[in-house]
This record gives C-alpha cells, sequence and structure tokens, in this order.
C-alpha cells in the first residue's frame, strides 16, 4: 500500500513540475513512460544512374589520328568534292586553298569494297533502314526494316550514292570507324556525318578511291590529274537512287 502511494505521489510531483517547463522539457521529462520503439532504418539510397553517353564523349574515344580535323590537302578537285581514301580508312573533304576536312572512317570488309565516281542523290535525317535482299540472303537473322533512331545501324543522317547501293552515314558503333567491316558502304560517327552532312550538298562528287592504289592514285595528290568523270547514270536510274529506301549497309 505505501508503495502505491509513493508512486501516486511521485506521478503526481511530476505532473506539477511540468506545469513549469516547456512542452519540450516536459516530453523528455515523462519519455519513460512510453514504450520503447525499435528506431527505424534508414532506406537505402538508390545508386545514381549512370550519365547517358552521347555521340560527342563516344567520339572521343576514336582514335585521335581518325578525329575530325582540317589537314593540308593540295587537290584540282572543287571545293565540296568528296574523297574516300580507302586504304587509310579516312574522308576528305575538299575545301579549297589546299586544304581539306578529314574524317575516319570504316569501309567494305575484303570483298565489300569498291571504288568510283558518283555523285550524292539525296540526304536524309535518321534515316530508316531497308536490308535489300542479298544482305538478308547472307544473314537471315536480319530485321527486314529497322526505323531511324539511336538503335538504327545507319546513324544519325545519310547521304545516297547515285548508281549504288551505298550510302555515306553514320553508326551506332564507332568502334567500327577505321576499320574494313562494312558491308560496301562508308560510315562516320554521328557526330562527324552531321558535321559533313551540313556542309555537304546533292549533286557533290563523291570519289572512292579502291583499296589497292592504282599507280595514279597512289601519286602525291598535288601531281595527279583530274581524270574522274561520274559513272554514266540513266534516267530512270537517278528517279530510282533518288526514292529507294533500301541499300547496303
Amino acid at each position: 500500500m505505501s508503495n502505491k502511494l509513493f508512486t501516486t505521489a511521485s506521478l503526481a510531483a511530476l505532473i506539477a513540475a511540468a506545469a513549469f517547463v516547456t512542452p519540450a522539457s516536459a516530453q523528455s521529462l515523462f519519455s519513460f513512460l512510453a514504450p520503447q520503439q525499435q528506431q527505424a532504418a534508414p532506406a537505402p539510397q538508390a545508386a545514381p544512374a549512370p550519365a547517358a553517353e552521347d555521340d560527342a564523349a563516344m567520339d572521343e574515344a576514336v582514335d585521335p589520328r581518325l578525329q575530325r580535323q582540317v589537314v593540308d590537302y593540295p587537290s584540282q578537285e572543287a571545293p565540296g568534292t568528296i574523297i574516300v581514301d580507302t586504304p587509310h580508312t579516312y574522308l576528305y573533304l575538299v575545301l579549297g586553298g589546299g586544304k581539306a576536312m578529314r574524317y575516319g572512317i570504316g569501309v567494305g570488309r575484303e570483298g565489300f569494297t569498291w571504288s568510283g565516281v558518283h555523285p550524292i542523290v539525296r540526304k536524309t535525317e535518321w534515316p530508316d533502314w531497308y536490308p535489300p535482299a542479298e544482305m538478308i540472303k547472307r544473314q537471315p537473322y536480319l530485321p527486314r526494316m529497322v526505323a531511324g533512331g539511336p538503335g538504327n545501324p545507319l546513324g544519325a543522317r545519310a547521304m545516297y550514292i547515285g548508281g549504288t547501293d551505298y550510302r555515306i552515314h553514320g553508326t551506332n558503333d564507332p568502334t567500327s570507324i577505321g576499320k574494313f567491316m562494312s558491308s560496301g558502304c562508308i560510315r562516320l560517327t554521328n557526330a562527324d556525318v552531321e558535321d559533313l552532312f551540313s556542309r555537304v550538298k546533292v549533286g557533290a562528287k563523291v570519289i572512292v578511291l579502291p583499296k589497292t592504289p592504282t599507280r595514279e592514285a597512289a601519286r602525291p595528290a598535288a601531281a595527279q590529274v583530274a581524270s574522274y568523270a561520274p559513272a554514266a547514270e540513266g534516267r530512270a536510274a537517278r528517279a530510282w537512287n533518288g526514292v529507294r529506301p533500301s541499300g547496303l549497309y
């Protein structure tokens, strides 16, 4: 009985004391009456999402010799002419005044390189890709159509080369630059193909040099004569090349 009275008296004293303290102090004073609660563990923090690599960052991984740059390039070709140096995996855009913009490229693998002189007949941003029948025959697992976008093997831009099934285009695989691994098309990184696309006009001459240089092609550019001429192309072929979506990659 005395213990009960003591407990009641003690509680009454605590209540009376609480009247003279702040609410925060009172809460601390009576904290022993509250049931003990286990402190909740902090919620795990989600790992930050990795930053998306844009085309410019991917291009930085390309061998420095293959990165876009202005170089000395004496040539008798008119400014705006594209010269594809197949054996060295370079594409030159003639600027005039003995200069050219040089780009690193990927070219045709063994058995798929070619040479000739043809015009640019069409330009397309984020082109769709329709693998041609001969490519599907070699690789039956290929899709019949890939819509334009980051996952498209033609990349951000395409320039269609008249009289051929080939294009100058971007790529979603920048590691292929500097290598012989396409089916005949000429690949640039997306950043480079966007730059080239902005400089080249429809009708521009494209000179593709052979993988094994001829005696004339092996001579210094300044000593070469302008002996190239666009291949003959009929009216029907020109119309077809201007509208068809298919082509090699």
